[in-house]
């Protein structure tokens, strides 16, 4: 047991004396308590897990091909610290051939990053004094509003609502607000909605940006995953560059979850900004990593059959719950499905289940249906399913879908 002053230690921002006495319980602990618990009762039961906010499959075997081949140089085998100009010079090539932004700097424009997560909880640092206010968007990913707390400074939430497409109402932002606030994130194609912004919508961006003095962070983490077209950057849209931050991530546009890599680009000083953060964070990440990642940015191929598959299950889920008797919408990018939670819900023997959140709603699907969703109260009920769940080919995606529809069948909801 630690001594009794170790309480009286932690700092404030993580609750101060307070620490470890909450008995709150974080919604994807209760999920996981609740798959444990559902496949304990049901040991031979299939859990059918629609909840995986990551990519089902292994990068693809060129990738790692270039990683083994990469870590065997011994020039590889250092500190990377903010360096890595192949990485570098890739990502450039990147922005310019499937971001449509060309004339990226690779030497003062581009620093690559441990994931997206690690560079959304570094740039706080650069901007935020205590006082100063973040705007974000809810639900959302609230990584850089955690790390902007830290530092004393404050997160005001912009909705994003069915209505408006799930796209922010930027002129509903009070006006004192926006004289305190200094950053402006945002996040398409959207997690967890999975709608798109336009370019319209980034161009209106810009110019209440430079109105209102806002430094704009867009996490583009999902931006390769489209299904038709080509991927939309915020850098592409006249004035973007010099007022924002671009984030990259090979996680979800290359199957590379856990090797941990992407990149920053937008305007040079503020990625500057970030370097001399990350300087003072990190030694960076392996040379044979960012190699492999360089690699792939040069096969944006490989993102297309990626995304293509996505859609193809994408397809098929919005199918399955239509005629389940949810209001599904096939989004046009990412690799989830945002859908309003039911209220109510009848079994064929007339047992009726009444539900007061989505968090209600993924507890009973998960406890009585063995299957897994997560739920968002932040701006309405829903759930959101995605289409990494496990499967081994189409079949079997057939397979599991079937499976979900006959596991509801015998439910009628209400909305």
């Amino acid at each position: 047991m630690p001594e009794p002053y170790i309480q009286e230690l932690f700092a404030e921002r993580i609750g101060g004396e307070d620490y470890g006495k909450k008995t709150s319980i974080y919604k994807f602990e209760k999920i996981k308590r609740a798959k444990r618990s559902a496949m304990e009762a049901h040991p031979d039961g299939e859990l059918i897990d629609m909840g995986v906010g990551e990519p089902d499959e292994m990068a693809f075997p060129e990738a790692v091909e270039k990683l083994h081949e990469e870590a065997q140089k011994p020039e590889n085998r250092g500190y990377a610290d903010n360096g890595g100009f192949v990485l570098k010079e890739a990502a450039a090539r990147y922005m310019e051939r499937v971001c449509d932004v060309p004339g990226i700097d690779p030497s003062t424009e581009v620093v690559h990053s441990i994931g997206s997560k690690s560079a959304l909880s570094m740039l706080p640092a650069a901007f935020v004094n205590p006082g100063d206010y973040v705007i974000m968007t809810t639900p959302g990913y609230p990584v850089f509003g955690t790390h902007s707390r830290y530092y004393g400074g404050h997160v005001y939430n912009l909705p994003l609502t069915e209505e408006n497409g799930f796209l922010p109402e930027l002129e509903s932002i009070p006006s004192d607000i926006l004289e305190r606030a200094k950053v402006l994130v945002l996040n398409y194609p959207n997690n967890p909605t999975g709608a798109c912004a336009t370019r319209e919508f980034f161009a209106g961006v810009v110019e209440f940006a430079r109105k209102n003095k806002l430094i704009v962070i867009h996490d583009a983490a999902y931006a390769a995953l489209v299904f038709e077209g080509k991927p939309l950057s915020f850098l592409s849209v006249p004035g973007a560059k010099e007022i924002g931050l671009e984030l990259h991530s090979a996680s979800k546009s290359f199957n590379m979850t856990g090797w941990r890599c992407g990149f920053v680009t937008g305007d040079a000083l503020l990625v500057k900004a970030y370097a001399d953060i990350k300087d003072n964070s990190d030694s960076g990440q392996f040379l044979a990593i960012q190699h492999a990642v360089a690699y792939c940015l040069d096969h944006p191929e490989i993102t297309e059959k990626i995304a293509a598959k996505y859609s193809r299950r994408m397809t098929a889920l919005v199918d399955s719950l239509k005629r389940i008797g949810f209001n599904a919408e096939k989004p046009k990018g990412s690799f989830f499905l945002y859908v309003k939670a039911p209220k109510k819900a009848t079994t064929k023997d007339g047992t009726e289940f009444e539900f007061e959140s989505a968090e209600d709603v993924a507890q009973w699907l998960i406890t009585e249906k063995l299957i897994s969703t997560v739920p968002w109260d932040d701006a309405g009920a829903y759930l959101r399913f995605s289409v990494t769940f496990a499967a081994k080919d189409v079949d079997d995606e057939k397979r599991v879908l079937n499976e979900l529809e006959t596991r509801l069948s015998d439910v009628k909801f209400e909305f």
